[in-house]
């Protein structure tokens, strides 16, 4: 690394990366800076670059791994923050970090964050918005249900809503749910299903899914809060619905946000998905006061999404796709990785660093990478 230095900078070249060297410029630009002390600039840039370069056979993925996995050990076990007034609950600390390097589909408690267009960023229009988005389910609107098991029917007896919120919720009943004959008295509504024949089995499933129906706002949008941070009026939600929320016209796409790594993956693409992983491993060490490279949580995050999805660091994710044998066998499960590699007839080339070390043979890092070429017999 350091005779390219010299050998660059006899050419009067720089090792520093294209993008650097722009910026530099356009600083220079802008602040009107000399030709010799924008050399000077650039030298001090390099030794910085040399400096945090890695050698040629340094064992980055452990490196990485230590330094997440040593401060880990000092986080707190259980912590929990409570966002705006309504208090929702936000996991933190370890209990989250947990979450991420399982690659859980779902967050203990999903976080949505909103922003809105410029036009619509005032506190009204958000309230309207945040009363707009919020779950209303069916059940939160009944005074009461019942089975009529003689004559197969569900009774429902509204609370006292408005005429148009009863038609609304009558509409939705119409529209999800097929094949029933719903006949309405005043704030009673009896739903019998065409096929007679159902079981009671069948009758409780049928209640269970009416209960469930959402009847107004977003699915999976349980609470919402509105907050003020600094010139922007936002909307905090429990529960994450990002596609949904993204196509509303009032949302500044932009900006908004969710905690929930599988969604955002799905709704914007594993580059965005990558992003936010640095993005929440980087936030949940640093609200702990724990100071990790950033080099090393991107390489993490670079092992667990290169396969075009998130995957988690474990036997079913990263260390089970392992191609080596007797890593795969001294991480977890032995037994069945020795007796499917016995069966399957697989080999193992011992090109990793654990498998050498079990064997007790020299491991392909540092100066173990390379072979020693000498001239023998000459004076």
């Amino acid at each position: 690394m350091l005779k390219e230095f010299q050998k660059k900078s006899l050419e009067n070249e720089s090792i520093l990366p294209s993008i650097i060297l722009e910026e530099v410029e356009k600083i220079s630009k802008l602040k009107n800076i000399r030709e010799k002390k924008k050399s000077e600039l650039i030298e001090t840039l390099e030794g910085i670059y040399l400096e945090n370069s890695f050698e040629p056979g340094e064992a980055i993925g452990i490196i990485a791994a230590q330094s997440l996995s040593e401060p880990a050990t000092q986080m707190t076990m259980r912590t929990y923050h409570f966002a705006g007034s309504a208090g929702l609950q936000v996991t933190l600390g370890l209990p989250r970090l947990i979450e991420i390097f399982d690659s859980r589909k779902e967050p203990a408690t999903p976080i949505m964050t909103v922003y809105f267009k410029k036009e619509f960023n005032n506190e009204k229009d958000v309230e309207n918005f945040a009363k707009k988005i919020k779950e209303k389910k069916l059940r939160n609107l009944l005074d009461s249900v019942s089975l009529d098991l003689t004559n197969k029917k569900i009774q429902i007896k509204l609370k006292k809503i408005k005429e148009s919120e009863k038609n609304e919720t009558i509409e939705k009943i119409k529209e999800k749910i097929k094949k029933i004959n719903i006949k309405v008295r005043e704030d009673n509504i009896s739903i019998e299903p065409e096929n007679h024949e159902l079981s009671i089995r069948d009758l409780q499933r049928l209640k269970k899914k009416i209960l469930d129906l959402t009847v107004s706002g977003v699915n999976k949008i349980i609470n919402v809060v509105v907050i003020k941070e600094g010139n922007d009026w936002i909307v905090k939600t429990f529960g994450s619905n990002l596609s949904h929320i993204l196509k509303m016209d009032e949302v500044d796409y932009s900006k908004s946000y969710t905690n929930n790594l599988h969604e955002i993956q799905e709704v914007l693409g594993i580059e965005a998905a990558r992003e936010a992983l640095i993005k929440e491993i980087r936030e949940t060490m640093s609200q702990q006061g724990l100071n990790v490279d950033e080099r090393h949580i991107m390489l993490i995050a670079d092992i667990m999404v290169f396969t075009g999805e998130i995957r988690a660091v474990g036997r079913y994710g990263v260390a089970g796709m392992k191609s080596s044998v007797l890593t795969k066998a001294g991480f977890e499960e032995t037994t069945k990785h020795l007796v499917r590699a016995s069966v399957r007839n697989e080999e193992d080339n011992f090109k990793g660093i654990f498998e050498n070390v079990m064997i007790n043979q020299q491991v392909p890092v540092g100066t173990g990478m390379f072979d020693l070429v000498a001239k023998i017999g000459e004076d």
